[in-house]
């Protein structure tokens, strides 16, 4: 068991894929942040209301993004640009994590996000030494469970009305993978 999960996401704040670089935010990402932040199209599934100004997702990079070490930006190596965003809500009493994430539409489809994803389970369980990871998404979000099952996790079933997200009440679909389910597949 990882004693300080701080400590070992300070020291893993570069990862690197074979088109990505998940990395700290940087101010630089304003308007990348800004891009993906205020397309209703990304916003319709997620908690999160969105930004409308570079003001307002600069407050996101300072106050959100940079509040937990855990905070990651997506770059796309091919040309330095930021395309979104995957965290972690680590749990240490139950060694385990919950991951979100946001991606620019425009790099949907392409498997951006599984890449992402199966980096921060590689972080997860070969570094943070966890013993569970777990995500979820909405009905209607269905590319969102594809990412999860391309990287590996399990669906494990479905809450109805578990969330109201911006005014109508949601069925949230669980996805989850343990430490032993992973290491029992080929991940390189």
């Amino acid at each position: 068991m990882v004693k300080n999960y701080t400590e070992v996401l300070y020291d893993n704040q570069l990862i690197n894929t074979e088109r990505l670089i998940i990395r700290k935010f940087r101010k630089e990402d304003v308007a990348n942040v800004l891009a993906y932040g205020s397309d209703p199209e990304v916003l319709e599934y997620l908690i999160w209301d969105g930004i409308k100004t570079l003001d307002e997702a600069m407050t996101s990079i300072v106050e959100y993004y940079w509040s937990k070490p855990s905070n990651f930006a997506i770059e796309l190596k091919e040309n330095s640009k930021c395309i979104g965003g995957i965290g972690l809500r680590i749990k240490p009493e139950h060694e385990k994590a919950s991951f979100g994430y946001v991606l620019n539409r425009f790099y949907w489809g392409k498997g951006y996000m599984t890449e992402a994803l199966t980096a921060m389970l590689h972080l997860c369980f070969d570094k943070l030494e966890l013993n569970r990871v777990e995500g979820g998404h909405f009905v209607g979000n269905e590319g969102s469970g594809m990412v999860m099952k391309k990287s590996g996790m399990l669906l494990e079933g479905m809450s109805p009305q578990s969330e109201k997200v911006k005014g109508v009440f949601r069925d949230l679909v669980h996805y989850g993978i343990t430490k032993e389910h992973w290491d029992s597949q080929i991940k390189v």
